[in-house]
């Protein structure tokens, strides 16, 4: 096992956080992880906010179905795809997992929560200032973990085949 492949076992949904402030370096350098994500075309689509004000998570966690704890965090970045890209959803998803990854280097947990389609993806980006020329593709909110579980994973021959797929 090498570090790369020990970060990303090792990452896990974190909706709980301390009270701790996040390292000015761990947010640029996540940022610079997203921003290095592999994209169709080159198109980098995406357009990163970074959400800091306790009053404005709050506003974005009351929003959202399943993301209440947004306001919990101590930053929340918000992941928008510019609608005309093709490949938007595909590209901005990998930002925002490289995002993820980039955080967790640091020790910092995040948590995806969905924005595509999602019937608040609207009312985010007119909160934001965001152009209607982009959409909500996912929220991101971060900190260190408060607690983390580690939950079952499938084996690796229930996710995985060779060649042909045969139903076993």
């Amino acid at each position: 096992m090498n570090l790369g492949t020990t970060i990303i076992k090792g990452r896990r949904s974190v909706r709980s956080y301390r009270d701790t402030e996040i390292p000015e370096e761990a947010i640029r350098d996540a940022l610079e992880c997203a921003r290095q994500a592999p994209t169709a075309m080159n198109a980098q689509p995406w357009l990163i906010g970074v959400i800091r004000e306790k009053e404005t998570l709050a506003r974005i966690a009351a929003l959202t179905d399943h993301g209440k704890f947004i306001g919990d965090a101590r930053i929340c970045f918000a992941i928008f795809g510019e609608k005309k890209a093709v490949y938007y959803l595909e590209d901005c998803s990998c930002a925002t997992m490289n995002l993820i990854l980039g955080l967790w280097a640091y020790g910092v947990g995040s948590c995806w929560v969905a924005g595509d389609k999602k019937p608040y993806a609207g009312a985010v980006r007119e909160l934001l200032g965001v152009p209607e020329s982009h959409t909500l593709v996912s929220l991101v909110p971060a900190g260190f973990p408060a607690e983390m579980a580690a939950p079952q994973k499938k084996d690796m021959r229930s996710i995985s085949f060779s060649e042909r797929f045969v139903p076993r």
